[in-house]
């Protein structure tokens, strides 16, 4: 390990209000038992956190209040301020507003100024964009210690007076497979001998002539005559199911690769978080036999760009030195594949 290594120095997340069982969304939408069951079965997410109040639509927490906790608690976590963040780097496909960026509002909230700022419009494979942007950055030299943030609410689409029997189930399914989270990380080539550090990250786009699988509308006020036409959300997840284990075998070999590792090498697999059953399909498909999953889709659904933090943080603490983990991530929207591995010294 040398000068230029980038050293995790902390990771810290945060999830809206209590969890939403499968019973509790069944009850508030008025769905059979028949549907709660095909949900544990199929889908295996037994829970999920909203930013926004199940009963009065109210949102309770925006994108900047989950994204300044979880930046605050890694910044705690590092004994950092504000002050001494060189580079702020956001990836979200749910922004709180087009304008501001969100990423901005976060950092005036936790005494972020004077720095470049960066916010990434990416699904699940954000946060790895987000890592690698702020990598690059290191390398430079102009910077010495970057916040990394990634976070989502998918609840902002959710429309509680709704009757979603009467809804599509390529629109059903995403109530049911995502929830609001963000996570952060302080990224910093300054000496941290117990640090992990972060090696062969890279995202790749591989949907040429591709449909997207999964499609997040914006209406505008110009949009509004024929918004109601247009779903706000979509997913194809039959496609999903097809491809995302291939894309994730594919996106494990690139990073061994880049890193020069053997399946029998990894201690800790941070997979995909897609669902819960989606993710063991995945996990047994890699074929790391050695490889302790490190996943929590089953307990906050599939928390888009903040997935990798909140995994990374269930790591830290068993991380030993010498072990080494390696994290997968795929995104629909128009595919991609992502990874990045991690080494304690």
């Amino acid at each position: 390990m040398d000068s230029t290594d980038i050293r995790i120095l902390s990771v810290g997340t945060a999830l809206p209000g209590p969890p939403i069982d499968n019973a509790r969304l069944a009850e508030r939408f008025g769905m059979p038992v028949v549907w709660q069951q095909w949900m544990e079965t199929y889908v295996g997410t037994r829970s999920r956190h909203f930013c926004r109040d199940l009963d009065t639509g109210e949102v309770r927490y925006t994108l900047t209040d989950l994204a300044e906790s979880a930046g605050r608690r890694a910044l705690d976590a590092a004994d950092l301020t504000g002050a001494e963040v060189d580079a702020v780097v956001m990836s979200t496909a749910s922004p709180d507003a087009l304008m501001p960026a969100t990423v901005n509002m976060v950092a005036d909230r936790l005494g972020i100024d004077d720095v470049p700022t960066y916010q990434l419009q990416s699904g699940c494979t954000g946060a790895v964009q987000a890592m690698e942007v702020a990598g690059r950055m290191l390398r430079t030299g102009d910077c010495r210690t970057v916040l990394v943030l990634g976070a989502d609410s998918s609840a902002k689409h959710l429309d509680v007076t709704m009757d979603i029997r009467d809804v599509p189930p390529e629109v059903q399914i995403n109530g049911l497979l995502f929830g609001d989270g963000a996570g952060a990380a302080v990224l910093s080539t300054l000496p941290a001998e117990a640090a992990p550090v972060l090696l062969g990250v890279f995202t790749r786009l591989i949907g040429r002539n591709r449909a997207p699988g999964q499609t997040v509308e914006w209406f505008s006020w110009g949009d509004r005559a024929t918004a109601d036409r247009r779903m706000p959300v979509t997913e194809d997840f039959k496609a999903v199911e097809e491809s995302a284990p291939k894309m994730a075998i594919e996106a494990l070999d690139d990073l061994l690769g880049r890193v020069s590792w053997t399946r029998s090498q990894v201690d800790y697999l941070l997979p995909p978080q897609l669902s819960a059953k989606m993710t063991a399909r995945i996990v047994e498909a890699l074929g790391l036999p050695a490889a302790d999953p490190v996943s929590r889709v089953a307990e906050i659904g599939n928390t888009g760009n903040a997935i990798p933090f909140f995994q990374l943080e269930e790591l830290m603490p068993r991380f030993a030195p010498g072990e080494r983990a390696v994290g997968v991530s795929v995104e629909a929207s128009k595919w991609i594949k992502a990874g990045y591995a991690v080494e304690v010294p």
